[in-house]
């Protein structure tokens, strides 16, 4: 079994707000995949299924993000996992928004939810790392994460979750490179086929058509008589 373990804060009130984009991940997984339903256990809210030959525990914990790392110990010490088997998903200020980078253990960057799970289970476990991108100052931070999405973010996040979804059997089989394709085909997808051809050549401009010159008759090549050539010359 492994657990994957989404971040944010319980309740209506955070439910779309950009701290709480580990609950939404988890969320769209279980919807596409066909888990069952959620449920209440380990402090939090949990639901389990199958992707590939992996079973899945997905946990929202509802201890509030700073106290994330209780309901999560609780529940790997219940299935006797070890950090191994963890997979965290949580906002990341530090990545552009839609952006998805993959993690295994170090620290916590000062993100409160990581900081619980680290006092709780350790350090040695993976992330899935969700940009957010960064409001600009520190100062900023705690009412930056705290509300909801803008609307004019919609499109990346909706491209986003669609992305995590179709990566996350991969994600399971422990095939990063794979699971990131799969969410950079949602986040950015090619271009059309035709729109990946080279520049043209340039045409070839013909070559300037060369003026005739009349060249000089000399002596030999007029065979007239100098009074012929004088009378052809008032003709």
């Amino acid at each position: 079994m492994l657990i994957w373990a989404g971040l944010g804060n319980p309740g209506t009130k955070y439910a779309g707000n950009r701290h709480n984009i580990g609950f939404m991940a988890l969320e769209r997984i279980a919807q596409d995949h066909g888990f069952s339903p959620w449920k209440r256990s380990f402090q939090g809210l949990i639901s389990e299924g199958r992707l590939g030959g992996e079973k899945i525990l997905l946990l929202k914990p509802e201890t509030f993000m700073n106290l994330s790392g209780q309901s999560v110990g609780e529940a790997m010490r219940f299935h006797k996992l070890t950090p191994a088997e963890l997979t965290v998903f949580h906002d990341e200020l530090d990545i552009a928004p839609g952006k998805v980078r993959l993690k295994e253990g170090g620290g916590h960057a000062g993100h409160n939810g990581l900081r619980s799970i680290h006092q709780h289970v350790g350090e040695a476990y993976a992330r899935v790392r969700l940009g957010i991108g960064h409001p600009g100052h520190k100062d900023k931070v705690a009412s930056y994460v705290l509300n909801d999405f803008a609307k004019s973010e919609q499109d990346w996040l909706d491209d986003m979750m669609r992305g995590l979804s179709d990566g996350a059997a991969d994600l399971a089989a422990g095939e990063g490179a794979k699971f990131l394709n799969k969410v950079a085909l949602r986040t950015a997808p090619p271009r059309s086929s035709t729109g990946t051809e080279g520049p043209k050549a340039p045409r070839a401009r013909p070559e300037p058509k060369e003026k005739a010159v009349a060249e000089p008759v000399t002596a030999a090549e007029d065979p007239r008589t100098a009074l012929q050539k004088l009378a052809d010359r008032f003709r």
